[in-house]
């Protein structure tokens, strides 16, 4: 709670903010944040708990009640359209109607079929003003939420690849040796990157060549401690491998996606190696690139490299992307690139309902707690 005056654009800003802290933590559910600005002049906040939790919206709601604070003709700021349909929770439309709420800004319309414009059109039909957030809060809010606008539009998990190597694109020395390429920092963000993701798929080589765990490592008392995601292999994993339990999946890429998005797999990390990190690439599935680089280098034409397989034939059929960031982790460097518009084979339009109406054991999930 805070208690000082608060413009539109300021609670915008808080409720983004909120977002941020949690997510990782809400899957299948949305990572939404958001800000109860009341005419005493307090502001509560709130974020999306883990399921079966509440949503942002009814999170600052009850934490002005809780305080004895009346929220009538108040402004509440969401990062997402507010639910309207019963799931695990109530309507958060109807709460915010309850509380008598005057005000609504809404960042982005939810494009979950089960909400999509609903819950906008039920406030507005008992009287609540429904804004949008200014065009920059938009942008924000649409690159924060882009795992999951993704997944609903297009029935496929947002797919991250990450990559570590040499300066000199070494993946991996001559005698298969690949440990450690990058520093301490890189390693702990990359578990960072993992926490924040519902899976983590490697090839069945790579479990057989470096028998990974893939589990999550972070220092006690990180918010994403002990998030796990679950595991996925490509092929068969061996009885004995750490990995265990894991999903075993098999089949053509696309078809590989649309069974783990029914699962609920929002975001999913790739950390398979050369041939895997092929596949996705060449066949368009990659939303997000992660690469690591290391201040170093094999200085030779004998180590592994980034990619199996044949590349570009000539340079004009070179694979252009975006890097949207460049941080410095430790000694090395974290670039982080987008393809670019048009790029992927499942770059879509807009929203795509049709697409989650043939995905009955999500259709099945998101019923079972609201978007």
């Amino acid at each position: 709670m805070t208690n000082f005056p608060i413009s539109e654009t300021e609670l915008v800003a808080v409720a983004v903010g909120q977002a941020d802290q949690v997510r990782g933590r809400t899957s299948p559910n949305p990572w939404v944040g958001a800000a109860l600005a009341c005419k005493s002049g307090q502001v509560f906040v709130g974020a999306t708990e883990p399921p079966p939790g509440r949503h942002a919206e009814v999170v600052a709601i009850e934490a002005a009640v809780q305080a004895g604070v009346d929220t009538t003709g108040a402004t509440l700021a969401t990062t997402l359209e507010p639910c309207n349909h019963q799931g695990r929770t109530g309507p958060c439309s109807m709460a915010i109607i309850s509380a008598a709420i005057s005000r609504v800004i809404v960042g982005l319309e939810d494009p979950d079929p089960l909400v999509a414009g609903s819950g906008i059109e039920r406030l507005q039909s008992q009287g609540v003003e429904v804004t949008q957030a200014g065009a920059e809060d938009r942008a924000r809010i649409a690159d924060q939420l882009a795992p999951y606008l993704h997944h609903r539009r297009t029935g496929r998990p947002w797919v991250v690849l990450k990559l570590a190597a040499t300066l000199d694109g070494g993946t991996a020395a001559p005698d298969r040796t690949s440990q450690w390429i990058t520093g301490p920092e890189a390693r702990l963000d990359v578990h960072r990157l993992r926490a924040q993701s519902d899976a983590i798929l490697v090839g069945a080589g790579t479990v057989r060549d470096d028998d990974p765990s893939l589990t999550v490592r972070l220092p006690a008392g990180d918010p994403l401690a002990g998030n796990d995601p679950q595991r996925v292999v490509l092929g068969t994993a061996p009885p004995a491998a750490r990995v265990h339990p894991c999903i075993e999946e098999a089949g053509p890429l696309e078809e590989v996606l649309e069974r783990l998005a029914a699962k609920g797999v929002i975001q999913l990390m790739v950390e398979g190696g050369a041939t895997t990190a092929a596949a996705f690439h060449q066949a368009g599935l990659v939303d997000q690139y992660v690469f690591y680089l290391a201040p170093a280098m094999f200085g030779g034409a004998d180590h592994r490299g980034l990619f199996d397989g044949a590349g570009a034939p000539t340079i004009t059929d070179l694979w252009r992307g975006e890097i949207t960031s460049v941080t410095n982790v430790g000694a090395d460097l974290r670039i982080d690139l987008a393809p670019r518009a048009g790029s992927s084979a499942h770059d879509l339009p807009g929203p795509q309902p049709v697409l989650l109406s043939k995905l009955n054991p999500l259709t099945n999930l998101l019923q079972g707690d609201e978007s």
